[in-house]
């Protein structure tokens, strides 16, 4: 486990999968990030790579052959070396292997950074690097980090998630697990989204950003203590907590990719909201949460 700190936050990071698993808040003795109870979600913050969400059966293919991954790809289930390690930033580092290419055909180097950038921030950074001399990368990639709801007393419902630009968005539906771009619906950012468990039952809420520079203040009524998340250059968002359990966490999730749309061909090169990186050429998302 490597551990971040300064005097108002301890961060503990996972190599495997380089997993944030804990924002701790000496000052306020306050755990932000979900304890990961598989009763709910066994999780605390996975990153997802080289897809985000499902694929139509879980297949894809690429220059006539067909491979298989599961949801949200195999990142978040691999171990990460440490390359570069200070009391305040760490990066860790997945390339690719012999089991990689059998089920992604393609060389990749992808880093995840964290940062402690002030007293009360955490800064990540994806950085997809293309080390092949010749042949394109397809790739996506996101995060899921997940906050304890409710932080410091009263219930999920008291908690509202603020978003500015205060603009009008469009709303990706969800059919089942894939995505439908054609037909997106509006979604008012004027207007504070109240958190209600019962408006996750089609699965996670999500946002067109454009990449667009976008944040997400959570917090409740009362605002004693609360999460903003910036993002700075996503195509998506994911607003999620799994439906039916009452499960005391929420979900918000920068993608740079989203799942397959419900009419997707399978063809990896052409798959909706794919990265496209050139041989020698490197990538870069990040997003930061302050907490407070």
């Amino acid at each position: 486990m490597i551990i971040l700190e300064n005097n108002n936050l301890q961060v503990k990071i996972n190599e495997e999968g380089a997993e944030l698993t804990s924002v701790w808040n000496k000052v306020a003795q306050l755990e932000y990030i979900w304890v990961g109870d598989p009763k709910y979600w066994g999780r605390h913050a996975p990153n997802l790579f080289p897809i985000v969400g499902r694929l139509r059966g879980d297949q894809f293919v690429v220059d006539g052959e067909t491979y298989y991954m599961n949801q949200h790809g195999f990142a978040r289930n691999m171990h990460f070396d440490v390359v570069e390690q200070s009391e305040q930033e760490v990066v860790l580092r997945l390339s690719d292997n012999e089991s990689t290419l059998r089920i992604y055909p393609f060389k990749f180097r992808f880093d995840v950074r964290f940062i402690l950038t002030n007293q009360d921030e955490v800064k990540i950074d994806y950085i997809v690097h293309n080390p092949d001399e010749k042949e394109t990368l397809f790739f996506s990639v996101g995060g899921h980090p997940a906050f304890n709801l409710p932080l410091d007393g009263g219930k999920f419902s008291d908690y509202y998630l603020s978003i500015e630009p205060e603009i009008v968005y469009d709303r990706v539906r969800l059919v089942g697990p894939y995505s439908n771009p054609n037909l997106p619906t509006p979604f008012n950012a004027n207007i504070p989204l109240r958190l209600r468990q019962e408006d996750y039952h089609d699965d996670a809420i999500v946002l067109k950003l454009d990449r667009q520079r976008t944040s997400f203040l959570l917090a409740r009524l009362a605002n004693q203590h609360g999460m903003k998340m910036t993002v700075e250059n996503a195509q998506f968002l994911g607003i999620w907590t799994p439906a039916g359990k009452e499960a005391p966490f929420i979900a918000i999730e920068p993608w740079w990719g989203i799942a397959d749309t419900v009419d997707a061909t399978g063809n990896f090169k052409e798959k909706f909201g794919v990265n496209v990186l050139a041989a020698g050429d490197t990538f870069e998302g990040s997003y930061s949460m302050t907490f407070f």
